[in-house]
């Protein structure tokens, strides 16, 4: 039996009807290329990054750093 809130148009039923999406799949390079970014943005990161907010920290603190 039907109520009259499932025969709207506005009912949360007929909404959901356009809401049933179906998910592809990543293609491969499209992973490759991902992972590459972020084993490069990790290896920045360590390379170059920490060295130089080291030597900028240094800068403002050389206090701090002298007593290490």
């Amino acid at each position: 039996m039907n109520t009259p809130a499932t025969d709207s148009p506005d009912s949360p039923r007929a909404e959901h009807r356009h809401h049933a999406y179906v998910t592809n799949t990543i293609p491969w390079y499209v992973r490759v290329v991902w992972i590459g970014f972020w084993i490069f943005t990790i290896y920045y990161t360590v390379v170059y990054l920490f060295p130089s907010l080291q030597g900028e920290l240094e800068k403002v603190a050389p206090k701090a750093a002298a007593g290490k």
